[in-house]
């Protein structure tokens, strides 16, 4: 006979346990059917009762006195009940009262019914069966749940046709996709390396920033390869209770290795790839150490040969213990960068697929305007400019919802609410031309792609947008002077025009003087210093006190003293060149007041136009 299933023997409790809970409402409702007949009054009524000669019979019970009344004014004969006071005789009082009277007297004997008798007989035969039925239902649920406790929560993502990615889905990153073709191709042929003696990297590391794409890419390597993708998170092996993590690393390689060929992927690594602390570490987590022994152990015991690949992707490499990044373990480290110009056009169009462009729209200029985006980033500014077209109410996208859309990204929202000043909204149009007309005079500086005074979000209240005219990887000292120069425009424009200054250069400055400081104390660009580094990275400035081998007071003064010089250098050549083309920066500004939003061509217009001949003066 088969036996039931545990849904069954669920429902069998849960009815049983229905029937019980009935049968007992019933028992009680007919066990206190007779009591609920008469009705309960207080011990001085019936004494008055019985004053007025109304008794006609009382019963005396052991816990509760019951008298049958005569009604009053022609009424109906009626039954009350009195509780007896515990601790208090009264026997006397009422047998005199009762014998005076001429009142029948007789003692009730309390039993139960026979319903209630055989009820509470049989319940108990009726409940303990029930009750263990419950808890081996609940100890079988409970037993399930931790045998799933330790299990793997690896996801199989399906790869079908229509369903499955390609390397022609994953667009700007080509060297990483160049280097997993490898990978691809062992997955594909595994006889072909075998039988020279090659052996396929065990384990792939994907390195690269947020949003660059590396979980993308990994399952395009499993879509070209044709093999299960097993994926899990990092933080889905670490659970409080210690063992679980480790289970579950076991688990993923057992079900990886039944499935072989196959890609296992663990996305964000260094949630349990992190260094160990060791004995000196004051806040160890044993848990997370358990699940990152048995990720060592598991990769040391599976062959490459057997078709099984290990991918992982991190943020942060610098972190992952040592063994677990070393040859034989992750052999292969392929770094999925930032797109270049080119890689970011590649982007584009990948995602432009999937929207209606007008015919104004040019993603080399869109990907010349989000220097340093990655592909979610790109992603985001093709659904935003989307967004933007349906709040035109258009049916195409547009250049201009590009021009929104990055905007929107990079600057924030519009505060069209804002009201300002007339005085403030004149120094904002001098501040930004000043940025614009130094840009311009600079030979190094990136080309003005637009200035605007209208006020954002994030709290700009304008914008000097430059445009790179391509991508750089090394940048001159010249460059950077330019660049330092430009930003100081703002700040020379108001000292120019307003005779004064504002906190509306606070990010200007703050951008400056970081420029400066990387120039002397990383890139050795200091004419006092020389070709010397004295911190190792941007944060290292903070850090210079109590630090061994950081630079001696004497150095951190002279830094301190570069940078000042630099930074006055550069406010006073923005100032130069803002007071010799005065007339030009005072158009510029007018522009704004004006129309608000100044692109390239209007800007160039501008600063080419000949200066306005002096009005004439009246002869005195």
């Amino acid at each position: 006979m088969a036996k039931p299933s545990s849904t069954l023997r669920a429902r069998l409790g849960s009815s049983l346990g229905l029937l019980v809970v009935a049968l007992l409402v019933v028992g009680i409702f007919v066990a206190r059917g007779q009591r609920d007949e008469a009705k309960v009054v207080p011990y001085s009524e019936l004494v008055t009762a019985i004053d007025e000669g109304r008794a006609k019979e009382v019963t005396l019970g052991a816990t509760e006195i019951q008298a049958k009344l005569a009604g009053k004014d022609g009424k109906a004969d009626e039954t009350i009940v009195v509780v007896r006071i515990p601790e208090m005789d009264e026997r006397p009082l009422l047998d005199a009262m009762l014998k005076a009277r001429g009142v029948s007297v007789s003692g009730k004997h309390e039993e139960r019914g026979f319903f209630t008798t055989a009820l509470l007989g049989v319940l108990p035969f009726i409940v303990i069966p029930l009750l263990f039925l419950g808890l081996s239902t609940f100890a079988a649920r409970g037993q399930g749940k931790a045998m799933t406790f330790g299990k793997s929560r690896a996801k199989i993502y399906d790869q079908s046709p229509e369903n499955v990615t390609r390397f022609s889905d994953v667009a700007g990153i080509d060297e990483a996709k160049a280097e997993l073709t490898e990978v691809v191709k062992f997955l594909k042929e595994p006889a072909k390396y075998r039988a020279v003696g090659a052996r396929v990297p065990k384990g792939v590391l994907l390195v690269g920033a947020p949003g660059t794409g590396k979980t993308l890419l990994a399952k395009a390597v499993a879509g070209e390869s044709g093999v299960p993708f097993f994926s899990m998170s990092g933080s889905e092996f670490v659970e409080m209770f210690v063992g679980v993590g480790a289970s579950r690393v076991r688990d993923l390689f057992e079900q990886a290795k039944s499935h072989a060929p196959c890609i296992v992927f663990i996305d964000e690594l260094d949630a349990i790839g992190k260094a160990r602390s060791g004995a000196q570490g004051f806040a160890a987590n044993e848990e997370r150490e358990q699940t990152l022994n048995q990720l060592l152990v598991e990769m040391d015991g599976f062959d490459s040969g057997s078709g099984l690949v290990m991918m992982a992707a991190t943020n942060r490499p610098e972190i992952l213990d040592r063994a677990l990044s070393r040859a034989g373990r992750f052999d292969r480290q392929v770094l999925v960068d930032r797109p270049d110009v080119r890689g970011r056009e590649a982007i584009l169009k990948v995602h432009a697929k999937k929207v209606q462009l007008g015919v104004d729209v040019d993603l080399t200029h869109v990907a010349q305007r989000t220097p340093g985006m990655v592909g979610a980033d790109l992603a985001n500014v093709v659904n935003e400019a989307a967004l933007a077209s349906v709040r035109r109410e258009a049916a195409i996208v547009e250049a201009q919802d590009f021009e929104e859309a990055i905007d929107r990204l990079q600057l924030g929202l519009k505060k069209g609410g804002r009201v300002m000043t007339d005085d403030e909204k004149r120094r904002v149009a001098f501040h930004e031309s000043g940025h614009a007309l130094v840009a311009l005079s600079m030979k190094h500086a990136d080309p003005v792609h637009r200035v605007t005074i209208i006020p954002r979000s994030i709290g700009a209240l304008g914008a000097t947008l430059q445009l790179p005219t391509e991508e750089r990887y090394l940048v001159t000292r010249e460059e950077l002077l330019d660049r330092i120069c430009t930003l100081l425009g703002g700040r020379a424009a108001e000292e120019v025009a307003c005779e004064d200054v504002s906190t509306g250069a606070e990010d200007d400055l703050a951008r400056a003087t970081e420029l400066s400081r990387l120039m002397v104390s990383r890139f050795g660009m200091s004419e006092a210093l020389g070709p010397a580094a004295t911190s190792r990275s941007a944060d290292d400035a903070p850090a210079w006190m109590g630090r061994a081998d950081g630079p001696s007071e004497a150095t951190r003064q002279l830094v301190d003293t570069e940078i000042r010089a630099i930074l006055d250098r550069e406010l006073a050549r923005a100032r130069d060149v803002l007071s010799r083309e005065r007339a030009k920066l005072d158009a510029i500004a007018s522009a704004l007041l004006e129309r608000e939003t100044l692109q390239r061509g209007e800007l160039e217009a501008l600063v080419a136009a000949p200066p306005a001949p002096p009005a004439p003066t009246s002869a005195t």
